[in-house]
């Protein structure tokens, strides 16, 4: 008996000794916060499973409801979101809410993952970074910031911006379901600082746009550098919290995912509800403006809105200029969703467990179903 119990503990030990000492000690860090609580992947509800820093609010401002408020939503619509595992779906228009759908247990202050929706606010909050001087401008070369690049050929001619527009020339390989994925042990591993700093470019910037995790989180890194240089109490939660959490009037404290360093994940991961999500998109359509003050500057919003290499993507920014409307969205895993549509001031927020169907496919349904919702 004592035999088969030191095989068993052997059988079980090796593994996990090979993956430590074959640097992938995060996969068991990954199993544990995903297929050990029912899941596939990461899941919105993941903040439980991480060390988390405190987005703090301050006084509500509470949306306000158009006259018909709630309007049902079509029979087609419910039925895709039922089926796609959606926790909240919103409509506003005009800055009120139209209609408002929460699905599965889930409220409007149910606190869910933003997952690559934080790419956005990441570029915003730089935004605001370069209007008080903490960051020169876009073009101002990254190594300023991280030196670490500076013996990088290719590194060392990135810009600030390029790493918002997808196009620095960072080498990465962008997967979410394979356990050797780099993307993976961002996600689950120690220290994001130290382990993207590692990493090397294969292309000139400006010249091949492959979107990257990576990339947002290196620009974060930037910001936390440009904010912590001339003031080492800030933080990049500190910083969203002071800048737009608190005068756009969130209604709930949020909670962003921290490394094992107390780094932000800051490529993925503000845990927040639909109503306080929604007001991101309506800054946006508001061109930075919020309660007659601007918060960010108007031409910046409008530059995150246009094209780069490709015509789907400005900086940190989707855009499909094809559909009728044309709209531009922040994108999230497993179908997270902001949709601005300016030619209708409307806004659109799409919450959930999963998603069914194209990326695209699914944001022109959202759109066509929307604007049905806000006819007279």
């Amino acid at each position: 008996m004592k035999k088969i119990l030191i095989t068993l503990l052997i059988i079980i030990a090796l593994p996990i000794f090979i993956l430590y000492i074959t640097g992938h000690g995060y996969i068991l860090t990954a199993v544990s916060r995903t297929y050990l609580v029912g899941n596939t992947t990461a899941n919105i509800n993941d903040h439980q499973q991480f060390n988390t820093r405190v987005i703090s609010a301050s006084k509500t401002q509470a949306w306000k409801t158009s006259n018909n408020y709630p309007k049902p939503l079509p029979q087609e619509l419910h039925a895709q979101l039922s089926q796609g595992k959606a926790s909240a779906f919103m409509v506003i228009h005009q800055g009120k809410i139209v209609s408002e759908k929460y699905f599965n247990g889930y409220t409007d202050r149910s606190k869910t993952n933003s997952f690559s929706m934080a790419k956005t606010i990441v570029t915003l909050m730089v935004g605001k970074a370069i209007e008080e001087g903490y960051i020169e401008s876009l073009d101002q070369a990254a190594t300023d910031f991280i030196p670490e690049f500076q013996t990088d050929p290719l590194g060392k001619e990135a810009s600030i911006g390029s790493f918002s527009t997808m196009t620095s020339g960072y080498d990465w390989d962008e997967q979410y379901y394979s356990p050797f994925s780099p993307t993976v042990e961002l996600f689950y591993g120690d220290d994001v600082e130290d382990f993207v700093l590692s990493g090397s470019f294969s292309s000139k910037p400006e010249k091949v746009l492959y979107y990257s995790s990576a990339s947002t989180q290196i620009l974060a890194l930037i910001l936390d550098r440009a904010l912590k240089a001339k003031d080492s109490n800030w933080t990049l939660s500190k910083y969203l919290s002071q800048k737009f959490w608190q005068p756009l009037g969130m209604n709930d404290d949020a909670l962003w995912h921290l490394d094992g360093q107390g780094m932000e994940l800051a490529y993925c991961c503000i845990n927040t509800n639909a109503r306080n999500f929604a007001k991101f998109g309506q800054l946006m359509l508001q061109n930075g403006q919020w309660q007659n003050k601007q918060l960010i500057d108007a031409d910046y919003i409008r530059l995150m809105s246009k094209p780069t290499l490709a015509n789907n993507y400005g900086y940190s920014t989707w855009l499909n200029s094809d559909n009728k409307p044309q709209y531009y969205a922040f994108r999230g895993h497993l179908g997270q969703r902001i949709i601005i549509v300016p030619s209708h001031d409307l806004v659109i927020v799409r919450l959930g467990e999963d998603s069914l169907g194209g990326i695209e496919v699914l944001e022109s349904l959202y759109v066509k179903h929307s604007l049905e919702l806000i006819q007279p």
